[in-house]
């Protein structure tokens, strides 16, 4: 038996058919507020793609980082610039609430090899190939 994801004891089902407003009562205070002031014209032009772009498969590439994942949103490929470059991201319930740049790193882990030419004084010395 596969086991239903809920959130705050509701299923992917009844979020779905819930009302903007009746969603934002089961999230946090932050969050709630942040909806309860509306959504920038920005965001609405994203949410209005997801709900267009709902069946198919196709990747929404966006740069509203700050865009709240709601139920609406869940099952789309989204691509989430970080500065650099797009991100793919598919949504999924455990997401809710969160934020789409949390989901999308702008800074990468340094990976630092070995010393280059001229790096140190003693490198100076060595011949070239």
């Amino acid at each position: 038996m596969a086991k239903v994801y809920r959130f705050r004891g509701k299923t992917q089902e009844e979020l779905e058919a819930m009302s903007l407003e009746e969603f934002s009562m089961l999230l946090k205070s932050r969050q709630r507020r942040a909806l309860k002031r509306g959504l920038p014209k920005q965001q609405k032009k994203l949410l209005e793609k997801i709900r267009q772009k709902k069946g198919r498969d196709k990747l929404i590439r966006t740069h509203s980082r700050e865009m709240m994942i709601l139920p609406e949103m869940i099952g789309a490929k989204l691509g989430i610039y970080n500065g650099k470059e797009f991100i793919m991201v598919v949504i999924d319930p455990s997401m809710l609430g969160h934020r789409l740049g949390e989901f999308s790193q702008t800074r990468k882990k340094v990976q630092h090899s070995a010393p280059g030419l001229g790096a140190t004084r003693s490198s100076k010395f060595v011949p070239l190939k």
